[in-house]
Protein backbone atom coordinates (compact mmCIF):
# COMPACT_ATOMS: atom_id res chain seq x y z
CA UNK A 1 0.00 0.00 0.00
CA UNK A 2 1.78 3.38 -0.87
CA UNK A 3 2.08 6.70 1.52
CA UNK A 4 -2.02 8.36 -0.02
CA UNK A 5 -3.20 4.98 0.49
CA UNK A 6 -2.06 5.03 4.08
CA UNK A 7 -3.00 8.33 4.63
CA UNK A 8 -6.52 7.72 4.07
CA UNK A 9 -6.68 4.86 6.13
CA UNK A 10 -5.28 6.32 9.36
CA UNK A 11 -7.44 9.22 8.19
CA UNK A 12 -10.81 7.43 8.11
CA UNK A 13 -13.33 9.36 10.67
CA UNK A 14 -10.96 12.36 11.19
CA UNK A 15 -11.36 14.65 8.47
CA UNK A 16 -14.22 14.68 6.18
CA UNK A 17 -13.84 11.45 3.84
CA UNK A 18 -14.58 14.42 0.59
CA UNK A 19 -11.49 15.99 1.13
CA UNK A 20 -9.31 12.98 0.85
CA UNK A 21 -8.49 13.92 -3.17
CA UNK A 22 -6.88 16.90 -1.38
CA UNK A 23 -4.49 14.72 1.00
CA UNK A 24 -0.55 14.90 -0.66
CA UNK A 25 0.50 12.47 -2.66
CA UNK A 26 3.83 12.24 -1.68
CA UNK A 27 6.07 13.28 0.87
CA UNK A 28 9.41 14.70 0.75
CA UNK A 29 11.90 12.73 3.52
CA UNK A 30 15.02 14.28 4.62
CA UNK A 31 16.40 12.60 7.53
CA UNK A 32 14.00 11.65 10.31
CA UNK A 33 11.83 14.72 8.36
CA UNK A 34 8.70 14.77 6.47
CA UNK A 35 8.03 17.65 4.60
CA UNK A 36 4.52 17.89 2.71
CA UNK A 37 2.51 20.75 0.67
CA UNK A 38 -1.05 20.93 1.95
CA UNK A 39 -3.76 22.48 -0.05
CA UNK A 40 -6.01 25.60 1.99
CA UNK A 41 -8.92 23.38 2.52
CA UNK A 42 -6.90 21.01 4.40
CA UNK A 43 -5.60 23.84 7.08
CA UNK A 44 -7.74 23.36 9.71
CA UNK A 45 -7.02 19.32 10.02
CA UNK A 46 -3.03 19.73 9.64
CA UNK A 47 -2.46 18.03 13.00
CA UNK A 48 -4.43 15.31 12.14
CA UNK A 49 -2.29 14.72 9.34
CA UNK A 50 0.75 15.16 10.73
CA UNK A 51 -0.27 12.89 13.49
CA UNK A 52 -1.15 10.63 10.90
CA UNK A 53 2.01 10.79 8.57
CA UNK A 54 3.78 10.18 11.93
CA UNK A 55 2.25 6.84 12.53
CA UNK A 56 2.85 6.04 9.22
CA UNK A 57 6.49 7.21 8.35
CA UNK A 58 9.75 6.01 11.02
CA UNK A 59 9.97 10.41 11.02
CA UNK A 60 10.18 12.49 14.36
CA UNK A 61 9.06 16.24 12.87
CA UNK A 62 6.42 16.36 10.08
CA UNK A 63 6.43 19.91 8.04
CA UNK A 64 4.33 21.81 5.70
CA UNK A 65 6.32 23.60 2.87
CA UNK A 66 4.68 27.14 2.54
CA UNK A 67 6.96 28.27 -0.43
CA UNK A 68 10.69 28.79 -1.19
CA UNK A 69 12.28 32.28 -1.01
CA UNK A 70 14.93 34.31 -2.74
CA UNK A 71 17.91 32.98 -4.74
CA UNK A 72 19.63 31.32 -1.75
CA UNK A 73 15.93 29.03 -1.81
CA UNK A 74 15.22 29.65 1.83
CA UNK A 75 12.11 26.91 2.84
CA UNK A 76 9.65 28.67 4.41
CA UNK A 77 8.22 25.78 6.74
CA UNK A 78 5.68 24.66 9.43
CA UNK A 79 6.12 21.92 12.06
CA UNK A 80 2.34 20.10 12.20
CA UNK A 81 3.65 16.92 14.09
CA UNK A 82 7.08 16.59 16.39
CA UNK A 83 9.37 18.41 17.00
CA UNK A 84 13.16 19.68 15.72
CA UNK A 85 13.80 20.72 12.52
CA UNK A 86 17.68 19.27 12.28
CA UNK A 87 18.40 16.18 11.32
CA UNK A 88 20.80 13.52 9.96
CA UNK A 89 20.33 12.98 6.47
CA UNK A 90 22.40 9.50 4.97
CA UNK A 91 22.71 9.64 1.11
CA UNK A 92 25.08 7.71 -1.05
CA UNK A 93 26.91 6.11 2.79
CA UNK A 94 27.51 9.96 3.27
CA UNK A 95 26.06 11.78 5.94
CA UNK A 96 24.44 15.41 5.89
CA UNK A 97 23.29 17.58 9.10
CA UNK A 98 21.31 19.33 8.04
CA UNK A 99 17.95 22.30 9.46
CA UNK A 100 15.30 21.76 6.82
CA UNK A 101 13.88 25.31 8.12
CA UNK A 102 17.12 26.80 6.94
CA UNK A 103 17.89 24.74 3.84
CA UNK A 104 16.41 22.51 1.18
CA UNK A 105 17.99 19.17 0.44
CA UNK A 106 17.55 18.96 -3.17
CA UNK A 107 17.03 15.02 -3.55
CA UNK A 108 17.02 15.59 -7.31
CA UNK A 109 20.86 16.03 -7.38
CA UNK A 110 21.24 12.54 -6.77
CA UNK A 111 22.01 11.37 -10.16
CA UNK A 112 24.18 13.81 -10.82
CA UNK A 113 26.15 13.24 -7.58
CA UNK A 114 27.14 9.67 -8.26
CA UNK A 115 28.20 11.19 -12.62
CA UNK A 116 30.33 13.75 -11.13
CA UNK A 117 31.81 11.05 -8.78
CA UNK A 118 32.40 8.71 -11.13
CA UNK A 119 34.21 10.80 -13.25
CA UNK A 120 36.73 11.65 -10.69
CA UNK A 121 40.36 10.31 -11.00
CA UNK A 122 42.73 9.63 -8.50
CA UNK A 123 44.96 12.32 -7.24
CA UNK A 124 42.44 15.36 -8.58
CA UNK A 125 42.70 18.59 -6.94
CA UNK A 126 38.95 20.18 -6.83
CA UNK A 127 37.52 23.30 -6.09
CA UNK A 128 33.99 23.03 -5.38
CA UNK A 129 33.08 27.00 -5.55
CA UNK A 130 29.62 27.20 -4.19
CA UNK A 131 29.75 23.99 -1.64
CA UNK A 132 26.73 24.51 0.68
CA UNK A 133 26.58 22.35 3.61
CA UNK A 134 28.81 20.12 1.65
CA UNK A 135 26.28 18.99 -1.00
CA UNK A 136 28.96 17.99 -3.61
CA UNK A 137 32.09 18.10 -1.33
CA UNK A 138 30.85 15.82 0.87
CA UNK A 139 30.99 12.61 -1.75
CA UNK A 140 33.37 13.92 -3.75
CA UNK A 141 35.67 13.32 0.15
CA UNK A 142 34.36 10.12 0.92
CA UNK A 143 33.77 7.89 -1.99
CA UNK A 144 36.36 9.60 -4.61
CA UNK A 145 40.53 8.86 -4.16
CA UNK A 146 40.57 13.20 -5.09
CA UNK A 147 43.75 14.83 -3.55
CA UNK A 148 42.48 17.71 -1.82
CA UNK A 149 38.73 19.53 -2.29
CA UNK A 150 39.22 23.25 -1.63
CA UNK A 151 35.47 23.90 -0.90
CA UNK A 152 34.03 27.98 -1.02
CA UNK A 153 30.74 29.01 0.88
CA UNK A 154 29.81 32.62 1.64
CA UNK A 155 26.70 32.30 4.43
CA UNK A 156 27.66 31.51 7.73
CA UNK A 157 25.06 29.53 8.56
CA UNK A 158 26.09 27.19 5.77
CA UNK A 159 29.49 26.98 7.20
CA UNK A 160 28.64 25.62 10.47
CA UNK A 161 27.25 22.63 8.93
CA UNK A 162 29.72 22.20 6.34
CA UNK A 163 32.35 22.03 9.04
CA UNK A 164 30.25 19.79 10.97
CA UNK A 165 29.37 17.54 7.76
CA UNK A 166 33.06 17.25 7.36
CA UNK A 167 33.88 16.09 10.90
CA UNK A 168 31.05 13.69 10.99
CA UNK A 169 32.42 11.35 7.43
CA UNK A 170 35.62 12.00 8.50
CA UNK A 171 37.45 13.99 5.91
CA UNK A 172 38.85 16.87 7.42
CA UNK A 173 41.91 16.27 6.15
CA UNK A 174 40.82 16.17 2.35
CA UNK A 175 39.04 19.37 2.62
CA UNK A 176 40.18 22.95 3.08
CA UNK A 177 36.93 25.22 4.18
CA UNK A 178 37.16 28.61 2.78
CA UNK A 179 34.60 31.27 4.40
CA UNK A 180 33.51 33.51 2.42
CA UNK A 181 33.11 34.73 -1.80
CA UNK A 182 34.53 31.70 -4.32
CA UNK A 183 36.03 34.58 -6.07
CA UNK A 184 38.38 35.17 -3.42
CA UNK A 185 38.96 31.65 -2.76
CA UNK A 186 39.89 31.55 -6.68
CA UNK A 187 42.10 34.32 -6.09
CA UNK A 188 44.01 33.30 -3.13
CA UNK A 189 44.68 29.44 -5.19
CA UNK A 190 45.91 31.43 -7.96
CA UNK A 191 48.34 33.68 -5.91
CA UNK A 192 49.51 30.44 -4.19
CA UNK A 193 49.96 28.67 -7.96
CA UNK A 194 47.24 25.93 -7.29
CA UNK A 195 45.71 25.07 -10.09
CA UNK A 196 42.30 22.95 -9.98
CA UNK A 197 41.64 19.42 -12.25
CA UNK A 198 38.28 19.70 -11.60
CA UNK A 199 35.83 23.06 -10.60
CA UNK A 200 32.40 22.70 -9.79
CA UNK A 201 29.78 25.67 -10.07
CA UNK A 202 27.18 24.62 -8.47
CA UNK A 203 24.60 27.65 -8.55
CA UNK A 204 21.92 28.95 -10.85
CA UNK A 205 21.89 32.49 -10.88
CA UNK A 206 24.28 34.25 -13.19
CA UNK A 207 26.64 31.40 -12.90
CA UNK A 208 28.63 33.16 -15.51
CA UNK A 209 29.72 35.68 -13.52
CA UNK A 210 31.95 33.65 -11.56
CA UNK A 211 33.25 31.61 -14.78
CA UNK A 212 36.49 34.29 -15.20
CA UNK A 213 37.24 33.19 -11.81
CA UNK A 214 37.40 29.03 -12.07
CA UNK A 215 39.18 29.83 -15.49
CA UNK A 216 41.64 31.40 -13.04
CA UNK A 217 42.33 28.07 -11.48
CA UNK A 218 42.32 26.17 -14.53
CA UNK A 219 44.83 24.23 -16.47
CA UNK A 220 44.72 22.50 -19.37
CA UNK A 221 42.37 19.41 -19.27
CA UNK A 222 40.65 20.80 -16.06
CA UNK A 223 36.94 20.42 -16.26
CA UNK A 224 34.39 22.64 -15.18
CA UNK A 225 31.13 21.60 -14.55
CA UNK A 226 28.73 24.52 -14.50
CA UNK A 227 25.34 25.07 -13.68
CA UNK A 228 22.80 27.21 -14.63
CA UNK A 229 18.84 27.87 -14.94
CA UNK A 230 17.62 28.07 -18.52
CA UNK A 231 14.65 27.78 -21.04
CA UNK A 232 15.12 24.65 -23.34
CA UNK A 233 15.42 27.18 -26.24
CA UNK A 234 17.93 29.48 -24.51
CA UNK A 235 20.84 26.84 -23.95
CA UNK A 236 22.48 27.56 -27.12
CA UNK A 237 22.60 31.41 -26.16
CA UNK A 238 24.34 30.39 -22.51
CA UNK A 239 26.91 28.33 -24.56
CA UNK A 240 27.78 30.94 -26.78
CA UNK A 241 28.29 33.01 -23.59
CA UNK A 242 30.09 31.00 -21.70
CA UNK A 243 32.45 30.23 -25.21
CA UNK A 244 32.93 34.34 -25.44
CA UNK A 245 33.49 34.91 -21.85
CA UNK A 246 36.62 32.26 -22.59
CA UNK A 247 37.66 33.86 -25.27
CA UNK A 248 37.95 37.36 -23.58
CA UNK A 249 39.70 35.70 -20.37
CA UNK A 250 42.21 34.22 -23.76
CA UNK A 251 41.27 30.94 -22.65
CA UNK A 252 40.36 27.50 -25.47
CA UNK A 253 37.54 25.40 -24.18
CA UNK A 254 35.20 22.60 -25.10
CA UNK A 255 31.59 21.76 -24.30
CA UNK A 256 31.94 18.16 -23.82
CA UNK A 257 28.38 17.79 -22.37
CA UNK A 258 25.46 19.61 -21.78
CA UNK A 259 22.58 18.12 -19.94
CA UNK A 260 19.14 18.80 -17.71
CA UNK A 261 19.64 17.78 -13.77
CA UNK A 262 15.94 18.21 -13.24
CA UNK A 263 12.85 20.28 -13.54
CA UNK A 264 13.23 24.26 -12.08
CA UNK A 265 9.61 25.58 -12.85
CA UNK A 266 7.33 25.11 -15.68
CA UNK A 267 9.44 25.04 -18.54
CA UNK A 268 12.70 26.05 -16.83
CA UNK A 269 15.38 23.64 -16.41
CA UNK A 270 18.23 23.26 -13.64
CA UNK A 271 21.25 22.03 -16.51
CA UNK A 272 24.86 21.34 -16.23
CA UNK A 273 28.02 21.81 -19.10
CA UNK A 274 30.71 19.98 -18.75
CA UNK A 275 33.69 22.72 -19.91
CA UNK A 276 36.94 21.00 -21.06
CA UNK A 277 39.90 23.71 -20.54
CA UNK A 278 42.20 23.17 -23.67
CA UNK A 279 44.27 25.90 -23.22
CA UNK A 280 44.44 28.80 -20.76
Amino acid sequence: MGFYQRLCEKLKGKIPENLFEKLPRTCRITGKVAIIKLSRELEMWKKEIGNAIMEILPVKTVCVLKRIEGIERKPIIEVIAGNGTETLHKEHGCIYKIDVSRFMFSHGNKAEKLRIISLVRNGEIIADMFAGIGYFTIPLAKLTKAKKIYAAEINPESVKYLLENVKLNKVEEKVEIFEGDCREMCKILAEKGIKADRILMGYLFETEKFLPYALLISKKDTYIHFHFLSKEEEIENMMNKIKQIATDYNAEISIKLVKKVKSYAPGIYHMVADILVEKC
